[in-house]
């Protein structure tokens, strides 16, 4: 495992679930997604499915013993085509909001959706996460700059507990992080997912990484990724938390995790 990077763990191995009947499952799991969100579900140069989700879909296909299909559709289709019966999940990052809860069941959470802090690194030195002056905690933060998106939760959050530091707002995550890269600022907040891709990838000409640890608060941040099947099929339900348990006991999540986040989020 790359030094430093945390596989998050959303399993109790103390509770250990029952391995679903066979009878009680579909002959098939179609699992429905979207094909433009990298890195979870795009399609890839030769046309075919790829990404977090769509290998995880694989996966709980292969534990449950289970022919598998991974479709694409409109993201705003997905819950009308599993109403349709066109399919018997979906994974594609859908938010367990009340609404979706009406007509959907929603398995545990396969993974969360922290916010983090991004700083530069010295140069020549080590990334800011290393270096334990600069952990991200409001008093350690209260004399830094900060770049946040305006109008969004990861403001509402410094604002309500790192209002000491000097806040400042920007149009999106773009801008944020080339005040960053400039030294117009000392830190960045927001989306760990989002700054864990900028800064494994080119834009970021690796000058920056993550300072201090995740920030989880779901009333601000949301309750992560879930699998949604329809309201009242409990035994698939069931049966796909059985095999996320069993993916991640046998070390396949991080597998799987880790080629899709070998910064890692948390």
């Amino acid at each position: 495992m790359p030094a430093g990077v945390v596989v998050p763990n959303f399993w109790n191995v103390e509770r250990r679930l029952e391995r679903p009947d066979a009878a009680t499952l579909p002959k098939e799991l179609r699992f429905l997604t979207s094909d433009d969100y990298p890195p979870f579900n795009f399609a890839g140069a030769d046309g075919m499915m790829a990404g977090f989700n769509v290998d995880l879909a694989r996966a709980i296909c292969t534990e449950l013993a289970l022919p598998c299909t991974v479709q694409a559709v409109p993201f705003e289709a997905l819950t009308e085509r599993l109403e349709q019966g066109r399919g018997e999940a979906i994974i594609a990052g859908l938010a367990a909001t009340p609404a979706n809860r009406a007509s959907l069941d929603f398995t545990e959470r396969y993974l969360g959706t922290p916010a983090r802090f991004v700083g530069r690194k010295a140069p020549g030195g080590p990334a800011p996460a290393a270096d334990p002056r600069l952990a991200a905690t409001p008093e350690q933060v209260a004399d830094k700059r900060i770049a946040v998106v305006g109008r969004t939760a990861h403001e509402a959050y410094l604002r309500s507990f790192f209002n000491e530091a000097a806040i400042r707002t920007y149009p999106d995550l773009r801008a944020a992080q080339e005040a960053l890269r400039k030294g117009e600022v000392d830190l960045v907040f927001g989306d760990g997912i989002a700054l864990a891709l900028w800064l494994n990838g080119v834009d970021s000409a690796g000058c920056c990484g993550f300072v201090g640890g995740p920030f989880t608060e779901s009333r601000f941040f949301g309750d992560g990724f879930a699998v949604a099947v329809k309201s009242g099929n409990g035994e698939l339900r069931h049966a796909i938390d059985y095999a996320l348990q069993r993916i991640w006991e046998k070390g396949i999540y991080t597998d799987i995790y880790l080629r899709w986040f070998p910064i890692g989020i948390y």
